[in-house]
């Protein structure tokens, strides 16, 4: 039995607009959200009075208000897997200075949920919250990888929209790059979703083996150059093992066989 409430349903897809793109008007927003303009503004105009979203500027745009900090700091310090990896993270992006990120799998989606940026001018724009297919990009092919038979299924037989040249989006391509990972415990990107772009990502998991996020480091080719890549991964996986012992799991330990 089906027990969504269908207004409050539309109401929360709404609010995930604004937060993953803020700064749009009524009427962008209604489109978007699929819905007729007068709906929109109403239910806009319910989130304003409890201070989830507030209009900017003339003409008036929406973004979030200060009921979604609130609850995005107790959210911060509630969700164990963002409270465990977040020192870690940040003595990550002291040791690269480069934008690191943690992301978890959300149906076929990847969505960020823990983020620090480099210090540098140039590098990769990003947010908390931000989401893309599973098939793009380092962190969410490592996502892709490690999940159900099912879920790649259904990724591999869908269309892929091309980002840019660098996208991966051939059936066959794919599937091998998705055994390479395995394997390998790690996935690159170059220029995936935008060009000059790369990114190195390791998976994390938790107490039971089970891979629930993937940890990145993403810039500009110029200096994450090839040559560096082996230590960004080296550092990745460290840092990803440190994480995951957090969280309670256990490294298996080689056999070793008799002679």
């Amino acid at each position: 039995m089906d027990y969504t409430v269908a207004s409050v349903d539309t109401a929360l897809s709404l609010l995930s607009l604004v937060g993953e793109c803020p700064g749009l008007g009524v009427t962008e927003l209604a489109q978007r959200a699929g819905l007729n303009k007068s709906r929109a503004f109403r239910l806009l105009a319910t989130l304003e009075q409890h201070r989830w979203v507030v209009r900017e500027g003339s003409p008036v745009t929406y973004v979030l208000g200060a009921q979604a900090l609130v609850l995005g700091v107790a959210g911060h310090e509630q969700v164990n897997l963002v409270k465990v990896a977040h020192r870690h993270l940040q003595a990550l992006n002291r040791a690269l200075n480069e934008n690191i990120q943690l992301r978890v799998r959300d149906d076929l989606e990847s969505l960020c949920v823990a983020r620090v940026e480099s210090t540098h001018e140039l590098r990769v724009h990003g947010v908390v919250g931000n989401r893309r297919p599973l098939y793009v990009g380092a962190s969410g092919r490592v996502l892709l990888a490690f999940a159900s038979d099912d879920v790649r299924a259904q990724v591999l037989g869908r269309p892929r929209k091309r980002f840019t040249a660098g996208t991966l989006i051939e059936r066959d391509e794919l599937a091998a790059e998705l055994l390479n990972v395995r394997r390998q415990d790690c996935a690159v990107s170059f220029g995936e979703l935008a060009p000059e772009a790369v990114s190195v990502a390791v998976p994390v998991r938790d107490a039971s083996g089970e891979v629930i996020a993937s940890l990145s480091a993403s810039g500009p080719s110029s200096r994450m150059t090839r040559a560096l890549l082996p230590d960004i991964s080296s550092r990745l996986s460290a840092c990803a093992a440190e994480i995951s012992a957090a969280l309670g799991y256990q490294t298996p330990v080689p056999e070793v066989l008799s002679a």
